[in-house]
Order: C-alpha cells, then structure tokens, then sequence
C-alpha cells in the first residue's frame, strides 16, 4: 500500500495516524508533509523508527518549494512528479491521509 501524507506533523497528526495503522509498504510526503523529512524536524525520529516498515519517499518540487531540498533526512527518497505516478503505478492501492 502506499500511504500519502500531505500535512505537517506540527499541523495535524496525519503521519503519527498513518505510522500507527497502516499496513507495511510505502509513506509518499507531499505538499507540508514534507516537513516530516527534515532532519531534526518533529517527524524525523517516528520515520526512521518506521524505516522497517515502510519505504519512505518525499516529493521533491515540495520540499524545493519550501527551500528544504539540501535538509532531507537520512532513509528518504526524494522522487520528481514522474516518480510519484509510478509510486501510484507500483502499489495496488493508495491511502490519503488527512
């Protein structure tokens, strides 16, 4: 499954919801999800103790557009707007969280 993640951990708790429940596969960071992917940001420790569970990728025009692209943490794939359809292409289904 791939479970996309488009609010900032400081916003919402989308990622701690998707982290809890999900079905192991793929986290997509979109949009102010993308915050979760910077080192030292409030997401960072919750994704790499989730890096077994789940590929992780972050959409990188997002975290360009918010002038973090040089700051992504460690684990996370950055993927263009190509990649992200073949993320949706790869997985059966897909999961927004909101």
């Amino acid at each position: 499954m791939l479970n996309i993640v488009n609010k900032s951990p400081l916003d919402r708790g989308s990622l701690d919801a998707c982290l809890q429940s999900a079905e192991p596969g793929a986290i997509l960071l979109i949009e102010d999800g993308v915050y979760a992917a910077t080192r030292g940001s409030a997401g960072e420790a919750k994704l790499k103790a989730a890096g077994g569970k789940f590929k992780l990728f972050a959409l990188g025009p997002d975290m360009e557009a918010r002038g973090i692209a040089d700051r992504a943490m460690d684990g996370v794939t950055l993927v263009d707007y190509a990649g992200f359809v073949d993320l949706v292409a790869e997985y059966d289904t897909c999961q927004s969280w909101l």
